[in-house]
């Protein structure tokens, strides 16, 4: 569903999922990082509650320089190739598998959205937020600049599911929507697959961005470590300046989606073209 190309058996697509997933995640974060070490920080760290998206670069630029930007990339660097790979490789092989009159069923009032897309949706997500959830607590640890704890890696799973459920899904609802309503520009070699990503990540993120606020708040341990995330939820209402207040990071979170996901899919696109033209989707 992420591509055009001539579907092969659902085990093979997993596999090619699998491999040009691993370039999606390392361009992801090679491109993105400083912007969610940014955003991190704007959520989750003791002394940048006020700060801005631009008065928060600045602080970190002054106290720990460039480096700064990419602490704690490493975990995600090797671990957002793997993650990644794993959502596109449970997603293309279960898109494949559901390939049924079932799985074909249109959903009704959405424009042609059908069932399979929503189910290996949740699939994948599930996989994903298995092997997400101890890297992002190592990762939001070291861009606060808190230690972590080996028995501590799964804080955060509960939100950090509902959170991607609702990333993913909307994701692939969305990608595959413009791919059959936007035919031509889904085709363009570079402009096609960077808009249809950059556009379809971003939206999914503003749509479960206070969980995500919710998600950081939890993983570094800020504020009171008893409350429930919707005791949290609440507090941030009430407290920062109503429900906007959730999405505290919006901004750097927003550059840092388009970018970093509209230069994987051309990275990704380009290696699921090749994988066609190498002859490994034949039979």
């Amino acid at each position: 569903m992420t591509h055009n190309e001539e579907r092969a058996h659902w085990v093979k697509e997993g596999a090619i999922g699998l491999g040009v997933g691993v370039l999606y995640g390392l361009t992801n974060t090679c491109v993105g990082h400083p912007f969610d070490t940014i955003k991190t920080k704007m959520q989750g760290q003791v002394g940048y509650e006020k700060t801005n998206m631009f008065q928060t670069l600045s602080k970190t630029l002054r106290t720990q320089g460039v480096i700064g930007l990419y602490r704690g990339c490493i975990p995600p660097l090797w671990g957002s190739g793997i993650y990644r790979s794993t959502q596109f490789a449970v997603f293309e092989a279960m898109y494949t598998y559901f390939d049924s009159p079932v799985g074909r069923h249109e959903i009704p009032g959405l424009a042609g959205l059908q069932l399979r897309v929503v189910g290996a949706g949740v699939i994948a997500s599930t996989s994903r937020a298995i092997i997400e959830t101890p890297l992002e607590y190592a990762k939001v640890r070291r861009q606060t600049q808190q230690t972590w704890q080996l028995r501590k890696v799964y804080t955060g799973f509960g939100i950090t599911w509902a959170r991607t459920i609702g990333l993913m899904t909307t994701y692939f609802m969305l990608v595959d929507s413009i791919r059959r309503h936007f035919p031509d520009l889904f085709k363009q070699p570079i402009l096609g697959p960077f808009l249809t990503s950059g556009l379809a990540a971003t939206a999914a993120w503003w749509i479960v961005w206070p969980l995500e606020y919710m998600k950081c708040q939890v993983q570094t341990d800020y504020g009171n470590k008893q409350m429930s995330v919707l005791q949290r939820m609440k507090f941030v209402v009430r407290e920062r300046g109503g429900f906007f207040a959730l999405y505290r990071g919006i901004m750097p979170g927003t550059i840092r989606s388009f970018l970093a996901n509209g230069t994987s899919m051309i990275v990704m696109s380009y290696a699921q073209k090749k994988v066609s033209q190498m002859g490994l989707r034949d039979s």
